[in-house]
């Protein structure tokens, strides 16, 4: 995989009261006006799962705006998760932001 300038790949958690408050659709709104590529989908515990790549400075902002989310949303906690550093963080899409569905962990095989 090349360089693509400053570029990079995060997954951000964001918990608290975020599920039935519109958080996928504010992020959806959100990434798309920072120009963010990516996706946002609910998680079965409750939380919400972002991934976005851009411009780490763009990134960035993004992580901000998640620690307070939509005016219904009541943020705890964001944890993140560098996927690709700067100038890696060409392995994942690099145009569009997608609302998935929901996730449970629960559904991947038993790799043990």
């Amino acid at each position: 995989m090349g360089l693509r300038g400053d570029a990079t790949t995060v997954g951000i958690r964001v918990s608290g009261r975020v599920q039935g408050v519109w958080f996928r659709g504010w992020a959806v709104g959100k990434a798309t006006e920072l120009g963010l590529a990516g996706w946002v989908r609910n998680i079965t515990d409750g939380s919400v799962e972002v991934l976005v790549n851009g411009p780490k400075d763009i990134v960035d902002q993004m992580i901000e705006a998640c620690r307070s989310g939509p005016p219904s949303a009541s943020v705890d906690d964001v944890a993140i998760t560098v996927v690709d550093p700067p100038g890696r963080g060409g392995a994942f899409p690099t145009s569009g932001f997608d609302q998935l569905g929901t996730f449970d962990p629960s559904d991947l095989p038993d790799m043990t």
